[in-house]
């Protein structure tokens, strides 16, 4: 499923805050059900696409060249800046603390959908 698919609703009713906290849960979901993993955020970022420990349980091209693995050390920075900055705080501040504009939820959904299209073909 694409990103619209987890915030569609919401984005109908203009509920740009909810629209994006769903779009960032559905990208941790989308990671733990290709891998099992159990955790969230930044540790599920690395646990799934890191290089340090040996090949990454999921890549987003085949990690031969130097640029392959700068990619992928760059899509775990991706994660877990979005995690960082986006999801958790959307997770734990209320609403009415933290405003979530048309343009900016659009942004973020853009990047929401990129995350989605690349996890659709990693391997």
């Amino acid at each position: 499923p694409d990103v619209l698919t987890y915030c569609r609703a919401e984005l109908l009713q203009e509920n740009y805050f909810h629209a994006v906290l769903e779009a960032m849960k559905s990208i941790a979901a989308k990671i733990r059900a290709m891998t099992d993993l159990p955790s969230d955020g930044a540790a599920l970022a690395q646990e799934a696409f890191g290089l340090s420990s040996g090949p990454p349980r999921l890549a987003i091209n085949a990690l031969r060249t130097d640029s392959d693995k700068s990619e992928q050390r760059g899509f775990v920075s991706l994660l877990t800046g979005l995690f960082g900055t986006i999801r958790n705080p959307l997770a734990h501040t209320p609403k009415v603390e933290w405003s979530m504009s048309e343009q900016d939820a659009m942004d973020i959904l853009t990047t929401a959908s990129l995350i989605h299209r690349k996890l659709d073909k990693a391997y």
